[in-house]
């Protein structure tokens, strides 16, 4: 019984000292444009300063970028698919309701 719990706690990244890496949904705005940018990644900080040093083709031309809502997963695959899902809706209402509310509605 305990050693499935200990498994269980792994596999859900809550046994002290674990290693496991967090993946985030992210939402950018351009402070150029007000348009918005979603990504996923499991580096949120490092990821932000490379859309703001134009590392990323597609954000480098209207730069500068404030984070404005990001959501933590399990795993990179979860943060991956709800943003090409948010991506596939093309809705800046959708958008701008998350990022108002802080909140992200699965059931999208």
């Amino acid at each position: 019984m305990a050693s499935s719990v200990r498994r269980a706690q792994r596999a859900v990244g809550q046994v002290a000292g674990s290693k496991k890496k967090m993946a985030y949904l992210y939402i950018l705005k351009s402070l150029k444009n007000n348009r918005y940018y979603i990504g996923a990644t499991v580096n949120l900080e490092k990821r932000l300063k490379e859309h703001n040093d134009g590392k990323s083709k597609y954000t480098s031309i209207t730069k500068p970028y404030k984070l404005v809502f990001y959501q933590e997963f399990l795993t990179y695959k979860q943060a991956r698919q709800i943003e090409i899902k948010l991506k596939r809706f093309k809705s800046k209402r959708i958008v701008d309701k998350i990022v108002t509310t802080q909140k992200l509605q699965l059931g999208l």
